[in-house]
């Protein structure tokens, strides 16, 4: 495969402040590629130098195959478009903040309205052509910036926070519009997120930036199932214990986190680990499941927050455990502040920080 934007050594200064320190990566064409940190490590300022907004303080910048300068940058402009996390719409219809790029770039009116309906479809807002922009939810609006972008149908699509602070009905079709622009028009995205899940589900590879600086870069298994000091350092991880772990003769480790609670994980430890577990691999139920997974705790809801499409519970079993259920779910058990329930996770699910 070949690649379509390469950073060697890339370090960013505004003034005394260095943004971006000796980055490097290489990101392929037809791949969705997330960078994954906290605010302020840089994200936004890795994506305005893939797309020759910002220069570099020093170091080089490769797109499609050359080195870009001030001779070949505004060409490098063109071939990519960036959906920045605060979006600035005009006080007009949606279409004529979808067709705006277009028109700039000399499209006819013809061309100009194919594209503005194939990207509004895309973003699923057919219909919303003559509607205000401005007069839309947040959730819509951010849909009406991506498709903006979506109509000019570039090599490289940038997106920078493209689901911070929406409801998860927008949050799932920005989701399935990136995937499918992406299965469907081959086009290369650069995502900058701080959302795990999202760097999970929707990538191909994910760059963990931490302070300016790449901490890892691979599979999202990789990145974020496997041992991270890194990760840990900036996730708000759930359901973290720490205690005495025991190799087992079977080859997995029993970890005592508190009097009387073990947890079997499937790793090989001894001595003292730090493990933690997802809240959406822990199965609930409201009796004892017949299963071949090693970690069952029985405890009682404590604390109930509503996530829209979905639900977590506190629950305490001697340790206090999260675990996210869907909406339906939730329902359909009858579940409420009190309940007795069973939790169940498998070996494989608990993780070694």
């Amino acid at each position: 495969m070949k690649s379509l934007i390469i950073l060697k050594d890339i370090t960013k200064c505004y003034g005394e402040i260095t943004a971006l320190s000796g980055v490097s990566l290489e990101v392929m064409e037809k791949e969705i590629f997330t960078i994954l940190g906290p605010n302020g490590s840089g994200k936004t300022t890795m994506l305005r130098v893939m797309a020759s907004i910002d220069d570099p303080t020093s170091g080089e910048v490769f797109f499609d195959g050359e080195k870009i300068n001030n001779s070949n940058k505004r060409q490098a402009r063109k071939k990519s478009t960036m959906v920045f996390q605060r979006i600035t719409l005009f006080n007009t219809t949606v279409y004529k903040n979808v067709a705006y790029g277009l028109k700039l770039r000399g499209y006819s009116e013809k061309q100009t309205e194919r594209k503005v309906k194939e990207a509004l479809s895309l973003a699923r807002l057919a219909g919303y052509e003559k509607r205000l922009a401005k007069k839309l939810s947040g959730g819509e609006q951010q849909r009406v910036a991506l498709a903006r972008a979506l109509a000019l149908n570039t090599k490289l699509l940038l997106l920078d926070e493209p689901t911070a602070n929406l409801d998860p009905k927008n949050v799932s079709i920005i989701e399935e519009t990136i995937s499918r622009v992406n299965r469907e028009f081959n086009t290369t995205i650069v995502m900058a997120t701080h959302n795990l899940f999202q760097a999970e589900t929707l990538t191909n590879r994910v760059a963990l930036l931490l302070g300016g600086k790449i901490a890892q870069i691979g599979r999202p298994h990789e990145i974020l199932r496997g041992p991270s000091i890194n990760l840990a350092s900036f996730a708000r991880l759930e359901n973290v214990f720490s205690g005495n772990s025991k190799i087992l003769p079977e080859g997995t480790s029993v970890i005592e986190v508190y009097e009387g609670i073990e947890i079997e994980a499937a790793v090989k430890k001894s001595g003292k680990v730090t493990v933690f577990v997802r809240p959406e691999d822990i199965i609930l139920s409201k009796k004892i499941m017949p299963s071949s997974a090693r970690n069952c705790f029985k405890g009682k809801i404590v604390e109930i927050s509503d996530l829209g499409s979905v639900v977590k519970l506190k629950v305490d079993a001697g340790k206090e455990f999260i675990v996210q259920i869907t909406k339906r779910s939730f329902v359909e058990m009858q579940l409420n502040v009190g309940s007795e329930i069973f939790l169940t996770f498998k070996a494989s699910s608990v993780n070694v920080v």
